[in-house]
């Protein structure tokens, strides 16, 4: 697993804390697919007296995606470290439940590029492309949590067509479903 450590903040990173996050992050990779290169980007924030840590690994089948702040650099990587093996230990009892109630299991979507357009009037905006692979809505539920986002994108296989799904403000989950008539 490669790992890519930057920090903001004119904040320079040891040896020391360095090696401590290779070693933290390196322990998923007996969790996670070994004929996948993943590549682990970490990033970490300093604000007055908080650490903040953030760790994204996307997958060809999952974006695991984790932050904590702390006092204490060290304890913020541990405590991320364990809420990314919370996720993936989720992920995979949700995975074997849904293998176990049908053959095989849908696949996820990836991002597959950022980048940034231009639209005729001249004003940049961020683009993304995806693939999307059908699943049902409690798949598409479990990656919304494990990405930590507001909304998710899915090509809903029941109904055969393009659906989100989203976390509206009073905490529950909401379903748009798209027809083209």
């Amino acid at each position: 697993m490669k790992i890519t450590t930057r920090a903001a903040n004119n904040f320079t990173i040891t040896d020391a804390i360095k090696e401590h996050i290779e070693l933290k992050v390196g322990s998923l990779a007996k969790f996670l697919p070994a004929d996948e290169e993943l590549e682990a980007r970490v990033n970490i924030k300093i604000y007055d007296v908080i650490q903040k840590v953030e760790v994204t690994l996307p997958g060809k089948q999952f974006i695991l995606r984790a932050e904590e702040e702390h006092t204490d650099l060290y304890a913020a990587v541990d405590l991320v470290i364990d809420k990314l093996e919370r996720q993936i230990r989720r992920h995979k009892t949700k995975a074997n439940k849904k293998i176990k109630e049908r053959e095989g299991i849908a696949e996820y979507f990836i991002n597959l590029e950022n980048g940034e357009k231009d639209v005729s009037n001249g004003v940049p905006f961020k683009s993304k492309e995806i693939f999307l692979k059908p699943m049902d809505v409690e798949e598409a539920i479990m990656q919304l949590d494990l990405l930590g986002h507001d909304f998710y994108v899915y090509f809903d296989m029941e109904i055969n067509a393009v659906c989100i799904v989203y976390r509206r403000k009073d905490g529950q989950i909401g379903v748009i479903e798209t027809n083209r008539e």
